[in-house]
């Protein structure tokens, strides 16, 4: 028997850790520098133990979506 959600030790545990996996997945999907990426805004989904965090560079902007407990990105969605 696995563990829920709940008692699972998180590997994205603060704002920042997330905000760095987001950029770092920016970078490698559009080929663009750190300098040029924002953060627009961030949330934490407490039921499903996901992130998500809006980042903007250049004319465009994307929310990633992160599972905390994986420490990966799930979705990458152009807006």
């Amino acid at each position: 028997m696995t563990p829920g959600i709940g008692l699972m030790k998180r590997r994205l545990e603060k704002e920042k850790e997330a905000i760095v996996l987001a950029i770092s997945g920016i970078i490698k999907k559009y080929n663009v520098t750190q300098e040029n990426i924002k953060t627009l805004e961030t949330k934490y989904h407490e039921d499903s133990g996901d992130w998500y965090v809006a980042l903007g560079w250049d004319e465009k902007k994307a929310i990633i979506k992160m599972d905390s407990v994986l420490g990966t990105i799930t979705e990458i969605k152009e807006i």
